[in-house]
């Protein structure tokens, strides 16, 4: 069994990732930094996890929660003001 997350990258990790969303497939269960650990093999992040903010169906999340199929995750890099 597998599930479909949707996922939202900002700022520096959408040029990173080369687009600001996508939708992966994974095996259940995965907490979010298994996921971030998955993408960022794929994409090679600058930025490791404890510097990033997470949201989850948009919501501010705790890194620790368990995913369920269609959930929509935002991976967000600190951004400067101006």
């Amino acid at each position: 069994m597998t599930m479909t997350l949707n996922i939202l990258y900002f700022a520096s990790l959408a040029d990173e990732a080369g687009c600001d969303q996508e939708t992966v497939t994974v095996m259940p269960p995965i907490t979010l930094p298994e996921l971030f650990a998955q993408l960022n093999e794929k994409h090679n992040f600058s930025r490791p996890q404890s510097q990033l903010r997470v949201a989850l169906n948009d919501n501010f999340a705790n890194w620790e929660v368990r995913l369920c199929d269609g959930d929509k995750i935002a991976f967000i890099p600190p951004v400067a003001g101006g």
